[in-house]
């Protein structure tokens, strides 16, 4: 039986730079996310709270009516 020979040939890589993309695990990405999604409700709880109380002391009653309306999304449970 003849001996079979194997020649490998190494050519230069004419691209650009590869880079491998770590998988960032579904727990780390679900806790990222509701802690991001619970300050942001927070902040915009707060943010309507102070809009609403400087409409009181104003006097606006439209601008309260308007922003009230908004706030009850937040308080529904």
């Amino acid at each position: 039986m003849k001996k079979q020979k194997v020649v490998y040939r190494f050519l230069p890589y004419q691209g650009g730079e590869l880079h491998a993309k770590k998988e960032i695990p579904f727990e780390l990405k679900l806790s990222s996310r509701l802690l991001l999604d619970e300050l942001c409700f927070n902040w915009n709880k707060e943010r309507l709270e102070k809009a609403i109380n400087s409409s009181i002391d104003a006097g606006n009653k439209e601008a309260f009516m308007g922003l009230s309306e908004k706030y009850r999304h937040f308080i529904w449970e």
